[in-house]
């Protein structure tokens, strides 16, 4: 993970407290594959004059859809039930951020969205890797392992975007720029059964 430059490593014992409720982790993550797959919608909607852009977010958005019915198979197999949509605070915070930090232009805007993109999906991939690597349920630490993988490519994908369009931006500081901010927002978190709570 260290790829990902993550400033702020999850405590492990954050794992404790998704056991805790694992009806309430599931529900979650169901939630945030849907909002990555519309995530990806988004950047088709807006950004329809890159072809190679258009591809790939299509395959990314076709694959989380797939993470939300996998998600969701395991809730029925389990007897448990897909909760209503969870407010993602972390998420917000960063959407905030990305707004706040867009000046106007389409490149602005499109390598804003990117880097955004890229940090939930790296976060989200840190974190399953703690799920993977920590909890108790083997058949959630194989799933979680193999949801890691696909998340650290998304990442890949989004990273790699930013800078082939981000040609009037210096596209690595603003990077290091949301890996600093994205360690004073996750510094809060930590404390409840979400992905990213």
């Amino acid at each position: 993970m260290s790829t990902f430059r993550l400033q702020l490593p999850t405590d492990p014992r954050w794992v404790n407290i998704v056991e805790s409720n694992i009806e309430e982790i599931l529900t979650d993550h169901a939630w945030c594959e849907q909002k990555a797959a519309t995530n990806a919608i988004t950047l088709v909607t807006v950004n329809n004059e890159y072809p190679d852009l258009v591809a790939d977010m299509l395959a990314l958005a076709k694959e989380e859809l797939e993470h939300f019915e996998m998600v969701h198979q395991i809730i029925q197999q389990r007897g448990l039930k897909l909760g209503r949509e969870r407010k993602d605070e972390y998420v917000g915070e960063l959407a905030q951020y990305m707004k706040q930090n867009s000046n106007g232009t389409r490149e602005s805007g499109l390598v804003e969205r990117l880097l955004f993109s890229a940090m939930i999906e790296a976060r989200s991939c840190e974190r399953f890797k703690v799920l993977s690597e920590n909890i108790k349920d083997p058949e959630l630490a194989k799933f979680y392992r193999e949801l890691m993988e696909s998340e650290a490519n998304h990442y890949t994908t989004f990273i790699g975007y930013a800078r082939k369009y981000g040609k009037n931006i210096d596209v690595e500081k603003r990077w290091r720029e949301w890996l600093d901010f994205e360690a004073s927002v996750i510094a809060k978190y930590g404390t409840r059964e979400t992905i990213h709570g």
